[in-house]
């Protein structure tokens, strides 16, 4: 969860969950734009539900916020909201005005909050999910793995991948063999050593006391 200021922001199951806190308009929406700068391509393609609470918005400013969202490429489908005029102006624009209904995952392997991928994740792949992300596979060198929660390959972990994106410095990455080209867990970065030292030993990473440690998979 990323939060500051006027907006909270929560990858959720269905996309990502923007909250506005009660402020002045252009402090919100300028507070919003840095925010979703700070993200990057995370949510690139994504689904975004808009949490409004008793704040009154028109058609324009939901035109505005829906524009901002389209600019780092999410689409505005869902506006949440305690104000009866707002979800008037929302329908107008053609928006959903509840939450989306649960939905029977595609396949028994997939949970609410998880993301399993039954591949080796080759050079230039990227895989992005706010919950946490199980890989079948190897993640080679090139290939990224970005999740909201935890990261786990069963296999080799040669590439990029950053565990807990929105914030989360409680996450933590597993590999059976883990040799990654950077890892970053919430907001702690760590880099490998110039000789690349890869072990046979399953290893998790974590962060304690401010900085990525690695130890043996099964403490």
């Amino acid at each position: 969860m990323m939060a500051e200021g006027t907006v909270t922001i929560k990858g959720t199951k269905d996309g990502l969950l923007v909250i506005l806190n009660q402020d002045d308009w252009p402090t919100t929406l300028s507070n919003l734009k840095e925010h979703l700068v700070q993200m990057g391509t995370f949510f690139t393609g994504g689904k975004v539900m808009l949490q409004a609470g008793g704040r009154v918005l028109e058609a324009e400013e939901l035109e505005t916020v829906a524009g901002v969202f389209s600019t780092q490429g999410m689409t505005l489908t869902t506006v949440l909201s305690e104000s009866a005029a707002t979800r008037r102006a929302a329908h107008r624009l053609g928006f959903e005005t509840e939450r989306p209904k649960p939905q029977p995952p595609p396949r028994p392997a997939a949970t609410m909050d998880n993301m399993v991928v039954r591949r080796t994740l080759r050079s230039g792949q990227s895989v992005h999910h706010p919950g946490s992300i199980v890989v079948i596979g190897d993640v080679n060198p090139g290939a990224e793995v970005v999740a909201g929660g935890d990261i786990i390959v069963w296999g080799h972990l040669r590439g990029v991948v950053h565990a807990g994106a929105l914030g989360d410095n409680e996450a933590i990455v597993c590999a059976l063999a883990l040799a990654p080209t950077q890892l970053r867990i919430g907001n702690q970065i760590a880099r490998p050593p110039e000789e690349e030292m890869e072990t046979s030993q399953p290893e998790t990473a974590r962060v304690r006391d401010d900085q990525i440690v690695v130890e043996d998979w099964d403490r």
